[in-house]
């Protein structure tokens, strides 16, 4: 027995999860798909795991942990060589500890509430009053990368993995205006460089990008 991820690749959460395995060189995950679309979800043998019925799921052995920052957190303490990823110092760790909870606080929020009408209620288009609260997100990232490169300073954390799996998704349903935001524009793109992110990322990302032209044709 070992890792195993309860997962649906187009699921931003979900690939906040595999870039973080990725990012940990994590070996011999196995990964279980989860129809959401289908209601899988809701069936008895997955919500004994996870009451909440959400995905991502983590099965580690017998313990089990949902929520993707949640599970990223677990990961980097327990397998993570060294704490880059999650400082231990205490000022360091509170502002990453800030910038997840503006992932699951504002970011995914607003991200899923754009996209469910269209991808489970049959709406072709994205609602205005949706798409106005995407823009927040946007305008409170660009502040926050106003002095430094990465969302939580000038090395990579978990923060800029949770946070990029929800802002790409974004930028598909709002592209990120370079001159509006450049610092997120910026951001955006050294992300986009990095090898956790085009194994963790990129794969998901087009299958969301393809359901989306799916669900508005």
């Amino acid at each position: 027995m070992g890792l195993t991820v309860y997962k649906i690749d187009s699921s931003s959460p979900v690939r906040s999860v595999f870039m973080t395995i990725e990012a940990l060189n994590i070996p011999d995950v196995d990964y279980v798909n989860v129809n959401l679309l289908e209601g899988e979800q809701h069936k008895e043998e997955f919500t004994k795991l996870n009451p909440q019925h959400t995905v991502p799921l983590l099965k580690d052995d017998d313990f089990c942990v949902w929520d993707s920052h949640a599970i990223a957190v677990y990961l980097v303490t327990k397998y993570g060589a060294d704490d880059s990823l999650y400082p231990a110092d205490p000022k360091k760790r509170a502002v990453i500890d800030q910038r997840l909870h503006f992932d699951s606080g504002i970011l995914f929020p607003a991200l899923l509430e754009a996209v469910l009408p269209v991808f489970y209620k049959g709406e072709k288009s994205f609602r205005p009053e949706h798409l106005e609260r995407i823009t927040k997100g946007y305008e409170f990232a660009e502040k926050f990368l106003a002095s430094s490169q990465w969302l939580a300073g000038d090395q990579i954390t978990l923060a800029d993995i949770c946070c990029v799996s929800s802002i790409s998704t974004m930028d598909e349903i709002i592209p990120i205006d370079k001159d509006l935001y450049p610092n997120l524009a910026g951001w955006l793109k050294r992300c986009g460089e990095q090898e956790f992110y085009k194994k963790g990322n990129e794969p998901g990302l087009g299958q969301f990008r393809d359901l989306e032209k799916l669900k508005l044709a």
